[in-house]
């Protein structure tokens, strides 16, 4: 088959190549977009990651397409609905990162609560003195955890370890599993807000968890709570986050995507295809990165080499599934 790879590095290249020698392989490291159209025309399969737009103003120009793999737990980035209409096949790669991404999720947490960033700031300035720096132990804390799935779970168990308490939301209810995990389930997604210290959503972007917080729940989060997000941004408002920062409701926050992130990263499309939504978010997102009690990583939870490791040959796995007929990971 032709296959088109988007967004890969050059040793994953080296690597797809050693173990797909039977197909016409075409490499890109760049997103996919409008400019890749016509080179990829002849492609019965693609493979990218979350910054290419997978939409279907743009996947309707590929004639041969049968299949997409994405190289990502989340697969918002992909237009299912033109896919099922076209009955093109997308699959994900489901399992890869659940410790990894709950360890970076506590890396987030304890840079906050022991000020580790502003600690190693002013020693490289030669200045040794911990005015300002006090901390605040894990152990005895709430932990709301939205989302107790694979990711979440790792993040209890770690949770566990260090003494703290947890509380979890879900909208399915599963009495052996918090049994088993050692929390408790909150009553309702309000009361998750009201009783923890620190917040942290494990959760897929859908139409549903789209500003799961928002301007109208808020107000309900524990005054000086914290805030992890290594999940995907459009989770959060961000005006929302932006309030909470300022009033004090939120004490920081540890985030590893932003709303609209992908205009962070290009900000040239804003200029010609930027709606006025788009530039606000933009603007807010800088101001965020400038707040002296947040800490930003650049969606790089899931980037360890053995995650990037488990990434690749689940995808081989998907593309040989997919050549024998099957489709293994199906996202719809």
């Amino acid at each position: 088959m032709n296959i088109a790879f988007f967004e890969l590095e050059k040793w994953e290249e080296e690597y797809m190549k050693e173990r797909l020698k039977k197909h016409k392989l075409l490499f890109f490291n760049k997103p996919f977009g409008e400019s890749f159209v016509d080179k990829v025309k002849g492609c019965e399969v693609i493979v990218c990651f979350i910054h290419s737009e997978m939409q279907g103003k743009l996947l309707e120009k590929l004639p041969k397409l049968k299949y997409i793999t994405t190289m990502s737990t989340g697969f918002d980035h992909i237009d299912l609905d033109f896919c099922k209409e076209k009955r093109i096949m997308a699959s994900n790669v489901p399992y890869y990162g659940e410790n990894t991404v709950a360890e970076q999720t506590f890396a987030l947490l304890l840079a906050l609560s022991r000020k580790i960033y502003d600690a190693i700031e002013r020693t490289k300035r030669d200045d040794f003195s911990i005015a300002g720096l006090m901390g605040f132990d894990l152990k005895g804390k709430t932990l709301g955890v939205i989302g107790p799935g694979h990711i979440g779970q790792h993040v209890i168990k770690i949770a566990k370890g260090f003494e703290m308490n947890v509380v979890s939301f879900s909208n399915h209810i599963d009495k052996k599993l918090s049994k088993e995990c050692g929390f408790r389930w909150a009553k309702s997604f309000n009361d998750l807000l009201k009783e923890s210290d620190i917040i942290t959503i494990h959760v897929p972007l859908t139409d549903d968890t789209r500003h799961l917080i928002n301007m109208n729940n808020i107000k309900y989060i524990k005054k000086g709570a914290y805030l992890i997000n290594t999940s995907r941004g459009e989770i959060i408002e961000t005006k929302a986050l932006m309030y909470a920062l300022a009033k004090g409701t939120l004490a920081g926050a540890g985030l590893d995507v932003l709303e609209g992130e992908s205009n962070i990263r290009e900000e040239r499309q804003l200029l010609g295809n930027g709606k006025e939504r788009d530039w606000e978010i933009f603007l807010e997102n800088h101001l965020i990165l400038k707040e002296h009690n947040v800490i930003v990583t650049p969606h790089s939870a899931f980037f360890t080499k053995e995650a990037l490791q488990r990434i690749l040959d689940t995808t081989i796995g998907n593309i040989n599934s997919f050549v024998k007929g099957k489709v293994e990971n199906s996202v719809y």
